[in-house]
């Protein structure tokens, strides 16, 4: 029996993505929260949660970018050109926040509130752009003989904004709920007020979202069952486990927070999250450009996508163990005498 080595690709690019988003995310988080923090002490407390984590984190982008450069080239030459403008500005924006993360902890008083803003500023500009990019593959992208076909500036849409927003909310609210999970006292009772608020917004940007995203693609919602102005009750029942778990993860996430849990906040917007990612998923696979081409016509040949996997299987579980060996080694609460060095 062969290996559907296209499939194997798909799935590995796919949970690369979904862990770089669940990651990365809250870290992205801490910058969009630091101007509400009240001092440049708890700003650094902030800091110190995610220090031996945040670079690990976005190995995931990695793996996600140069799978999809590696396994499915064509797709890669038909997003591109199509997304180059947010892709571009998310990695200037990233770099910025690299450096501003290392260099804020040794600047002076004048230097650092320079750092502290271009941290701020690259992880807000670095999730718009993430939500521009997601906006823009969701609402789909024009090709001709499998090739890029439209404007420089087709991404930009009042949709692709609406999904910008709630990504900054999203990633809000992770970054809050990881707050309330590694800190205490004073920092922790501000990060549930963020979570709260976040939450409410993730709620109604969420729904937003969804609704939009049914008017903008009529095949995303012929998948979901709705055409004709009424939902087929057939497919809608097929899928309707993924908008369930969603609200599982409101519900454990609002539980969390009114019980004063520490870890459950968290956990539960993971949920939300994963079943976001699922509904998209849902909505356009097996297409890997929406939604013109799917992931068999973007396959690299089986001989080289077999060959790379021969070395994800060597690297794939090094990382994985890598990661959770560090996120065990500072598992715990951070205090106020912690320090990034």
């Amino acid at each position: 029996m062969s290996l559907d080595l296209p499939l194997i690709w798909a799935a590995i690019i796919a949970v690369a993505v979904l862990l770089y988003v669940m990651l990365d995310g809250f870290d992205l988080g801490i910058g969009i929260l630091f101007p509400f923090a009240r001092s440049p002490a708890e700003r650094d407390l902030m800091m110190a949660t995610v220090a031996p984590v945040w670079d690990g984190n976005e190995t995931w982008l990695v793996l996600g970018g140069g799978g999809l450069f590696a396994a499915f080239p064509f797709a890669y030459a038909a997003l591109m050109p199509a997304l180059y403008v947010p892709i571009l500005l998310m990695l200037l924006a990233l770099i910025l926040r690299g450096v501003a993360f290392e260099f804020r902890l040794r600047a002076r008083t004048r230097g650092k509130r320079f750092w502290t803003v271009a941290f701020t500023t690259g992880s807000l500009t670095a999730t718009l752009a993430q939500g521009l990019v997601l906006g823009g593959f969701i609402q789909g992208v024009t090709l001709k003989d499998g090739r890029f076909a439209g404007g420089v500036f087709d991404w930009l849409t009042p949709y692709t904004l609406l999904v910008a927003v709630g990504l900054v909310a999203g990633y809000a609210l992770i970054g809050a709920c990881w707050l309330i999970w590694r800190t205490e006292d004073e920092l922790h009772g501000r990060a549930r007020r963020w979570a709260w608020i976040s939450l409410v917004a993730v709620a109604a940007l969420l729904a937003a979202v969804s609704v939009a995203t049914l008017l903008v693609e009529p095949r995303v919602a012929l998948r979901w069952g709705w055409a004709h102005g009424h939902f087929d009750l057939g497919r809608l029942t097929k899928l309707s486990p993924i908008p369930l778990l969603g609200a599982v993860g409101f519900g454990l996430a609002a539980l969390g927070l009114l019980r004063r849990a520490h870890g459950w906040p968290f956990a539960g917007a993971i949920l939300m999250f994963l079943s976001g990612y699922l509904g998209l998923a849902a909505g356009f696979f097996p297409n890997i450009v929406p939604y013109d081409m799917d992931f068999r016509q973007a396959a690299n040949a089986d001989n080289a996508l077999g060959l790379m996997l021969v070395g994800v299987v060597i690297l794939l579980p090094a990382i994985i163990g890598y990661s959770l060996w560090v996120y065990w080694i500072f598992r715990g609460k951070v205090g106020a005498d912690a320090g990034y060095h």
